[in-house]
């Protein structure tokens, strides 16, 4: 593991430390301070450098996309409160500090029936040899419970045989994204293929404790991430990432059929004659939301035609922009 190693090293340690203690989920905490105290580091290593000029020259050589860097500032701003709440500074010297303007982002969306050919390219793609199928159907099972429930690429991965009950056909998901515990129920298909899966995997890894598992451990992220786009390459719905002006459309990921479950879901409602906007808190509550105004940023965009109307309509007016 590397180290930090600016003047600040022991304080960002102690951080990190005290959001675990408090139950927090550090994915990514680590990585984002590293590139403050390498700045510190080699740019002012003392506190007397630590002016609002200095975080602002620091904000501008960040790289990448303005969400990213936004990322490193709010992980920075968050590490000074700390260390004003335990009076080692009196102020937070970035709580005037602006963030980078962020770009509109526009997900990838599947229709119902991508995602139904989808699912079908994933199943053909399984193979039959002992060394392999439980292995390939439970990356399927995974992907199929990301696209019927609307979950996390992680949320199946972590699940244990204990968090699924097949008598009320519904999942615990436990802590995942805003610390969050949920109880979801699962639709029809998504419990018949998930009994469908059980039903082999007790009978060739019953002693692991993962529900989705290969013949010897859990599934991993870069299996998931695999299968997935092989699948999408061969449904012909692979699609760069596109910046264009002040927006980004995205490319397809796992991620993408969590976004389309929200939009698909809500189009339904709408196509019943019911009101969109009256589902957002039971749809926010299933999806692990901790506020349903995350989940209203899904009816900005209706369904897969018009996300790619908006893409379509972007390229020809990218010369203006």
């Amino acid at each position: 593991m590397k180290k930090f190693e600016s003047f600040l090293a022991k304080h960002i340690e102690a951080f990190i430390r005290h959001r675990s203690e408090l139950g927090y989920v550090n994915t990514g905490l680590r990585s984002l301070l590293f590139s403050f105290d390498r700045y510190v580091r080699d740019n002012g290593n003392s506190w007397s450098y630590l002016q609002p000029s200095f975080f602002l020259d620091f904000r501008e050589q960040l790289q990448g996309e303005p969400q990213a860097s936004n990322g490193v500032i709010q992980a920075v701003h968050n590490f000074f409160n700390y260390l004003v709440r335990i009076d080692y500074c009196q102020s937070n010297p970035l709580q005037d500090l602006p963030y980078k303007k962020e770009r509109a982002f526009v997900p990838f969306l599947f229709a119902p029936e991508y995602i139904e050919r989808l699912l079908q390219m994933l199943q053909q793609k399984i193979r039959k040899t002992e060394a392999h199928f439980l292995t390939d159907l439970g990356v399927y099972t995974a992907i199929m419970l990301q696209a019927r429930c609307g979950l996390r690429i992680s949320e199946p991965l972590r699940l244990l045989y204990t968090h699924y009950d097949p008598r009320d056909g519904t999942l615990f998901i436990e802590k995942t994204k805003f610390h969050k515990n949920r109880l979801i129920p699962l639709p029809q298909n998504a419990q018949i293929a998930l009994n469908n899966y059980l039903s082999v995997k007790n009978e060739l890894a019953k002693d692991t404790p993962y529900l989705l598992a290969g013949p010897r451990k859990g599934l991993r992220n870069m299996q998931i991430y695999k299968a997935f786009h092989q699948a999408v390459q061969e449904i012909g719905m692979q699609s760069p990432r596109l910046v264009i002006g002040n927006t980004v459309f995205g490319r397809p990921t796992p991620h993408s059929l969590r976004h389309s479950f929200a939009v698909n879901t809500l189009k339904a409602i709408q196509a019943r004659g019911k009101d969109p906007q009256k589902a957002l808190p039971v749809l926010a509550a299933y999806m692990g939301h901790t506020k349903y105004r995350y989940t209203a940023v899904y009816l900005k965009v209706l369904d897969a035609k018009h996300r790619q109307n908006l893409v379509d309509f972007a390229i020809s007016h990218q010369e203006e922009l």
